[in-house]
């Protein structure tokens, strides 16, 4: 079903029974009763202005059953990648940092020797992303500005074409910029969410910290949290999340298929999503939700960024709650229903609003630096108070938001014993 956009998750008798979509085509609603549900729907990279994630990643699917009464877990664990293209964010793979690439300041200085002796441009995303963050604060950045440069130049001609040709094409046809004579610009950027909709080792969703499933209801993917992850993935572990339990979940969905009947559709199953979508259209005298999306983008990038602290989690917090008010008034200049983009944008705000709202209560609440998760007013792990899980259940508002915890499992094994994190 192409140009489907799904609106609703449908539970009755306690199991999950279908969903309500959109038809962006014609702009009807419709119902697709299900034995079972599997969200594989991405992340919600879109919440911030600079990312590396495509247009589609509005978090619909943990935004859906965030609103359904199930808790999004380790909202606060998203993490930000190093080489970003300027105001792009477009990624720069780290192979180029792999092959030799460096990064450079605004004063010609290779800086990272100054934060990670040992590992220099190797680093760890996040303490790249950090150190990033700090030459700017200081002063360092390009012209004065919020940006640095990755530099190839030395690798020569011949290397940067056969084994970094992805990097030379974006630095070209992005910026205009010839990486074998030229740095490229680059910025930290939304790249993964750890957290998500969680789930066990068989992509079930749970939907508690005792680990209750919700009968017939799968996430795979960004869009899942079974936390092989934690606080800071590495890497390509994402095809952990892709490939070993979409299989898990296909596996066990289709023995639930067999084992199960139809659960029934509840009572009038599209009257939320054509309500949302009546609403939409009717409105009159409010903003544009495209300058809505805006504000909150650019508050996310300066307020629940590469760091954090109680101060900018709180105004983040405060400007989100404004925005779900301006929300409610948004208004459609397209009033069509065949491919409306209008509409779909607006729907999608609503997603990344409720995206936006789990990741900053998560935030402000964890009062320590773990992963990508950075306090610069608690710049220390804490395991004591928080080796736990988030659970981020919605309210009516955004300040109603309930937090759970649930326990880290941790295997009984000196080897595996959470450590000091040094390089």
């Amino acid at each position: 079903f192409n140009e489907y956009l799904v609106l609703d998750l449908l539970i009755n008798d306690g199991q999950a029974c279908g969903v309500v979509a959109l038809e962006i085509r014609t702009g009807e609603i419709h119902t697709f009763h299900a034995k079972a549900v599997l969200f594989a729907t991405g992340g919600y990279g879109r919440a911030w202005r600079v990312t590396s994630n495509a247009f589609a990643c509005t978090g619909d699917g943990m935004a859906i059953a965030y609103r359904s009464g199930i808790p999004l877990e380790d909202m606060e664990m998203y993490q930000f990648h190093p080489t970003g293209i300027y105001k792009v964010g477009v990624l720069l793979s780290e192979a180029a940092r792999g092959e030799g690439g460096k990064l450079l300041n605004g004063k010609g200085e290779y800086f990272m020797e100054r934060y990670m002796p040992t590992l220099k441009d190797l680093a760890p995303r996040d303490i790249v992303s950090r150190s990033m963050i700090q030459e700017v604060k200081e002063g360092r950045g390009v012209d004065g500005k919020d940006y640095l440069f990755l530099d190839v130049r030395h690798l020569g001609a011949k290397t940067i074409a056969e084994k970094l040709p992805d990097i030379t094409d974006f630095a070209r046809n992005y910026l205009g910029v010839e990486p074998i004579t030229e740095p490229v610009p680059i910025q930290p950027t939304a790249h993964y969410a750890m957290g998500g909709i969680p789930t066990d080792n068989d992509a079930r969703v749970v939907i508690d910290p005792q680990w209750t499933p919700l009968p017939g209801f799968y996430a795979a993917g960004e869009v899942a949290c079974v936390s092989v992850h934690g606080a800071n993935r590495l890497g390509t572990n994402s095809l952990v999340d892709l490939i070993v339990f979409g299989r898990r979940a296909g596996k066990h969905m289709a023995k639930f298929i067999a084992e199960n009947s139809h659960a029934p559709l509840p009572d009038e199953p599209e009257a939320y999503a054509r309500e949302w979508v009546d609403h939409l259209y009717s409105s009159v005298g409010g903003e544009s939700a495209a300058r809505v999306r805006s504000t909150l983008q650019n508050e996310m990038d300066d307020k629940v960024f590469v760091e954090r602290s109680e101060q900018s989690l709180r105004h983040a917090l405060d400007t989100l709650d404004g925005l779900q008010e301006t929300y409610k008034r948004a208004q459609l200049q397209d009033k069509g229903k065949k491919f409306n983009t209008e509409l779909v944008e607006a729907i999608e705000l609503g997603f990344l609003l409720d995206c936006a709202e789990a990741t900053i209560h998560g935030a402000l609440a964890r009062t320590e630096s773990r992963g990508a998760h950075f306090r610069l007013d608690y710049q220390k792990r804490d395991d004591v108070n928080w080796l736990k899980h988030t659970l981020a259940y919605k309210g009516v508002k955004a300040h109603d938001v309930r937090l759970e915890y649930k326990d880290v499992i941790l295997i009984d094994d000196p080897i595996f014993k959470p450590k000091e994190r040094k390089y």
